[in-house]
């Protein structure tokens, strides 16, 4: 998707936070880690420009996912993504 010009406001925003929510949850179904963990963050920092109104507007199995499950295997407590392999 070709990143736009003006910021998102309002429902397109909330709209594109449960869209990015939905596609970390499918990456994270297909067991594609690195691709889950990018899209999850850039969820989250969607997330956090929202307001209370329009986060009670996102499904409450998008936010649990986001916020609490996620977290236990994303979050800063765990072992960060090894580097790439190198060759022999």
């Amino acid at each position: 998707m070709a990143n736009q010009d003006t910021p998102l406001t309002g429902e397109a925003l909330i709209k594109e936070v449960c869209r990015r929510i939905r596609v970390a949850r499918n990456y994270w179904d297909a067991h594609n880690n690195a691709a889950c963990r990018g899209e999850r963050d850039r969820a989250l920092t969607l997330y956090n420009t929202l307001t209370k109104e329009q986060k009670d507007r996102i499904p409450q199995v998008l936010r649990v996912w986001l916020r609490y499950r996620s977290e236990k295997y994303f979050g800063a407590h765990r072992t960060p993504p090894k580097s790439p392999r190198k060759s022999k």
